[in-house]
């Protein structure tokens, strides 16, 4: 019988001010993690300026090629935030004031301070389904499975949670970490062995230098608990046989 794959996801994070270095991007780290806790595998990453045309192609290639596509950037309410225009653009859909974001946004300001910018954020392609804001309130848009969050950290985390319901995944991904006392030149034949031996785990090797002293963090992900363990079990062996200390 066969095994039913985990559901794959990609993120576009959108927004010349992650290019040019001013701002820097943290979403991207929040979601893969959150996506792996859940087991949702997170594909690829592309991060993009603010230009319709940009944000077009790579929101059809993406939505397309993954059951899961998660934007952020571009929904404020400034000239500038344009990922909404672009997203309806990509589903060949209008763009109108939506009634269920009006209300929301015309609640949350005080009189008067619902201003013509701010309605900009009530702009919902038509077929789209709302991502709660429980943070800002303006709201995401979930488009069949692409789904378009806020760039500012706070506010797209809170948009995340909100999206759990919706996002069924597979068996997470685990992993076990052993540290070694010593350049990972000197065990990468050995540790060849052991990924070639465990096929069904993954093995990473991940050197660093701190304290003038070179290490390197062995990093095994599997699904299955048994084969992590019999594959770190199998690690630790060859580090004890090769006489390197590790942690």
């Amino acid at each position: 019988m066969s095994v039913k794959a985990n559901p794959t996801a990609a993120i576009v994070v959108i927004g010349d001010e992650i290019l040019s270095g001013r701002t820097q991007d943290t979403n991207t780290n929040t979601i893969a993690t959150f996506l792996t806790e859940r087991g949702i595998d997170l594909r690829e990453t592309r991060t993009i300026p603010d230009e319709i045309d940009i944000i077009v192609r790579h929101v059809n290639e993406m939505r397309g090629a993954y059951d899961h596509v998660f934007t952020t950037g571009g929904i404020g309410p400034t000239h500038d935030d344009i990922t909404a225009d672009a997203v309806a653009q990509a589903f060949g859909v209008e763009l109108p004031l939506d009634d269920r974001a009006w209300a929301i946004l015309d609640a949350h300001y005080p009189p008067g301070e619902f201003t013509e910018a701010r309605q900009r954020m009530a702009r919902i392609p038509v077929g789209g389904e709302l991502i709660d804001n429980p943070v800002s309130r303006a709201p995401g848009i979930r488009m069949q499975n692409v789904y378009v969050m806020a760039g500012v950290p706070a506010i797209m985390t809170a948009m995340l949670a909100s999206l759990e319901p919706l996002l069924d995944g597979g068996p997470p991904m685990l992993s076990a970490t052993v540290t070694v006392d010593g350049p990972e030149g000197h065990i990468g034949m050995a540790l060849k062995d052991i990924a070639l031996a465990h096929p069904d785990v993954s093995i990473g090797s991940y050197p660093y230098y701190r304290e003038a002293r070179y290490g390197t963090n062995l990093v095994a992900r599997s699904r299955d608990q048994d084969k992590l363990d019999a594959a770190i079990v199998a690690v630790k062996a060859m580090l004890t046989k090769m006489a390197i200390g590790f942690s």
